[in-house]
């Protein structure tokens, strides 16, 4: 007897589905976020990722100019210990401390940065 083999994690694509329904209609989400609260926030983001979202170190990336419902959506998944990687241990811990406001406020502030060249 063959077993059928796992499919891709419902509630996963849910969480896809509603990133680009909310791109497409515009994040209105992301509207509301306040870009100068992120900026106080960012401090701990900046360690990592430079003081203007462009990191010094080649092993980080660079989050300026990001799409910000993409970094919604990435530092939640870090913080709820969905997200794999050499940096997912430090981003889940950087993360536990954000509330969602805080994740809205600091990828509106990334996303208004001047993207790396």
């Amino acid at each position: 007897m063959r077993t059928k083999a796992p499919g891709p994690n419902p509630q996963r694509r849910c969480v896809f589905a509603a990133v680009v329904i909310a791109a497409t209609l515009g994040g209105s989400a992301a509207a509301a976020a306040d870009a100068s609260k992120g900026l106080a926030k960012s401090a701990i983001c900046a360690s990592c990722h430079g003081p203007a979202g462009v990191s010094p170190v080649p092993d980080y990336p660079n989050i300026a100019g990001q799409n910000s419902l993409y970094l919604e959506y990435t530092l939640r998944r870090y913080r709820a210990g969905d997200r794999r990687g050499d940096q997912a241990g430090m981003m889940f811990t950087v993360t536990q401390a954000l509330t969602d406001a805080d994740i809205s406020n600091l990828a509106a502030y990334y996303a208004a940065l001047r993207p790396a060249r």
